[in-house]
């Protein structure tokens, strides 16, 4: 399945075209594959944000220009995925935590200075500066939250594993979670506390890492808000909007991933609820 206690930890020498600019009280983070045709757009924008974060790109061993375009862009610390493994969401998410965590510190090289770490995704092709505003302001400015996660509006035949997978096992095993619009969000914020602690749980390595940090937040007790994006544009969906049956991968490691977390949290037994 997802992964082994092994791929857990993470020992590598994180390689960069820039150190961080150790000012900013939000990181960005953005994971990325052969984003050459949208991480441009992406990064002008998140420059643009009102909270001037310091930006982390996580490159899972693209084969296009992405890490040039990066490089032109500058002033992002451009940092390559500890494992060369795919599908590997989880593997890229949990080398830019660290890197963030253990690469950001003040001037006595005690204390971490960023108050919060953001992920986008990267395939975003109409994201704007206001995205990251939202996202970091509950977290920031005093809104009490922990987390905030994006949701929008999406093109009908959009996010099938949400649809058919996600929201439904998770009204069965976290219904404390019906509510949420997308679970499988790739737009999430998160306090450094939250992420530090969640770190320390063994994330899985692959698709399954969004809807595990979800339900690993609120079993927690934190407090997640959904923000509303509008319209979401992504590259992505144009390789699977004719046929769903690429997501099979994605929607088999989401599934037991959620089975895993039920039968962690002592939830499992919840399914003879379940008429059929």
């Amino acid at each position: 399945m997802e992964n082994s206690s092994k791929n857990n930890t993470y020992n590598y020498e994180p390689k960069n075209n820039s150190s961080p600019h150790n000012s900013s009280e939000l990181a960005v983070i953005i994971c990325t594959k052969n984003s050459g045709s949208t991480i441009k757009n992406l990064l002008l924008n998140i420059k643009q944000s009102s909270f001037k974060p310091d930006i982390i790109l996580v490159d899972g061993f693209s084969t296009d220009d992405t890490v040039k375009i990066t490089n032109n862009v500058g002033g992002v610390k451009i940092i390559q995925q500890s494992l060369k493994k795919f599908p590997g969401k989880g593997i890229a998410m949990k080398t830019g935590l660290i890197e963030a965590i253990n690469g950001n510190t003040n001037s006595n090289d005690l204390v971490n200075t960023y108050k919060a770490i953001l992920f986008l995704d990267a395939d975003i092709k109409n994201i704007t500066s206001e995205w990251v505003d939202d996202l970091a302001k509950p977290i920031l400015e005093g809104g009490g939250f922990d987390m905030t996660r994006g949701f929008y509006q999406r093109h009908p035949r959009d996010a099938a594993v949400t649809k058919l997978i996600a929201k439904p096992m998770l009204r069965i095993f976290f219904p404390e979670l019906s509510h949420i619009e997308q679970p499988l969000s790739g737009e999430v914020c998160s306090n450094i506390s939250l992420w530090k602690k969640m770190l320390k749980s063994g994330p899985p390595d692959g698709w399954g890492i969004d809807v595990w940090f979800l339900i690993e937040a609120v079993v927690s007790g934190s407090r997640i808000k959904e923000v509303y994006l509008g319209n979401k544009d992504h590259s992505s969906f144009d390789d699977y909007k004719d046929d769903v049956g690429i997501l099979s991968k994605m929607a088999e490691q989401v599934s037991f991933t959620i089975i895993k977390e039920a039968v962690k949290h002592k939830r499992f037994e919840l399914y003879k609820d379940v008429e059929i």
